[in-house]
């Protein structure tokens, strides 16, 4: 393997780990919610919308970085960068979701694009796990469980 090639195949690797973790990590105050807080009284309910808005940002970038991955594995799977980059664009503009670039941008500038989309992802995934911890802390009044 050439180094773009293992680039890309670690980035598409990374990804793959970041949304299946993130995502997985989303669903799991919507399973435990309701039976952590019990019959005690259920926070109010603007809350538990927000708080699912939040589950669907972080599910909805883990989707996307899926799909980037499945990007970086076709563009590691040619024999040349700009041959896996330009399939990758190729296929980009036959889906319709993105025009053709005059200047194609590098490996280098689409890890750093998937990577703030990383983080926009973190970023979603701790709001959503502070208004868990609120919503939960609200419907059992400030007690511990039990």
């Amino acid at each position: 393997m050439t180094p773009w090639q293992t680039a890309a195949s670690a980035a598409a690797r990374n990804l793959g780990r970041d949304a299946i973790f993130c995502g997985l990590t989303a669903l799991l105050p919507l399973i435990a919610g309701p039976i952590t807080v019990g019959y005690r009284g259920f926070a109010p309910t603007l809350g538990w919308l927000l708080m699912l808005v939040f589950c669907g940002i972080v599910l909805a970038l883990a989707v996307h970085l899926l799909f980037d991955a499945l990007l970086f594995r076709l563009a590691s799977s040619h024999e040349t960068e700009a041959a896996g980059l330009a399939a990758v664009d190729d296929l980009l503009f036959r889906m319709q979701l993105r025009k053709p670039d005059r200047t194609p941008r590098g490996l280098e500038k689409r890890i750093a694009g998937s990577r703030r989309i990383v983080w926009q992802q973190r970023l979603a995934l701790v709001l959503y796990l502070v208004i868990f911890a609120i919503l939960q802390l609200n419907a059992s009044g400030g007690q511990p469980p039990g």
